[in-house]
């Protein structure tokens, strides 16, 4: 370990989803440092394959102003909800399909050099179709996109897709189901 050590959060403004602080920090040999520090309660992803196709998103991102396609996803926000049931929650809320199987694929850390989110990624397999049941304007409006599994690869590599946890999602299942 670096021997750094967290002291203390200092709450500078709690929004809706994400806290952000003044997070103070100490070295080994005491010198103590702030850092801006944005806190989330996590989420989970879910790549959903359906015989040669994978189930994607076509959502409106308002920090950027623009439409990506992504993978299904969602915060954790129901204190105590297990991951693999919130990813199974996702995944009917958004595309409207249940998993026989679904299986932790792989977890990462978005940006972890100001916010603590942590993603945990699902292989979601043998899907039924259920009710769907959108939660906000931007769930409301966003499109379903199915792409053939060779395609997917490609879109991550010639930049169709360019959200991170959708890339690492999609190329991480292309290596375990031999895409």
């Amino acid at each position: 370990m670096s021997g750094f050590r967290h002291i203390a959060d200092h709450l500078v403004h709690q929004g809706q989803v994400v806290g952000f602080y003044d997070a103070e920090f100490e070295t080994d040999d005491g010198q103590r440092f702030l850092r801006d520090v944005v806190r989330h309660p996590g989420a989970v992803s879910v790549v959903a394959v359906d015989g040669d196709e994978v189930l994607l998103v076509k959502q409106y991102r308002a920090p950027i102003d623009a439409d990506l396609l992504e993978i299904p996803a969602g915060k954790l926000d129901i204190a105590g909800e297990d991951r693999a049931v919130a990813a199974a929650r996702e995944l009917a809320e958004e595309v409207g399909m249940q998993a026989a199987s679904l299986e932790p694929l792989i977890d990462l850390y978005h940006s972890p050099g100001f916010c603590d989110e942590r993603q945990w990624i699902y292989l979601a397999t043998d899907l039924t179709p259920v009710p769907m049941a959108r939660d906000g304007l931007e769930e409301e409006s966003m499109e379903i996109v199915r792409l053939t599994t060779a395609d997917t690869v490609a879109a991550v590599l010639d930049g169709r897709i360019t959200d991170a946890k959708s890339m690492v999602g999609l190329l991480a299942a292309a290596r375990h189901l031999g895409w």
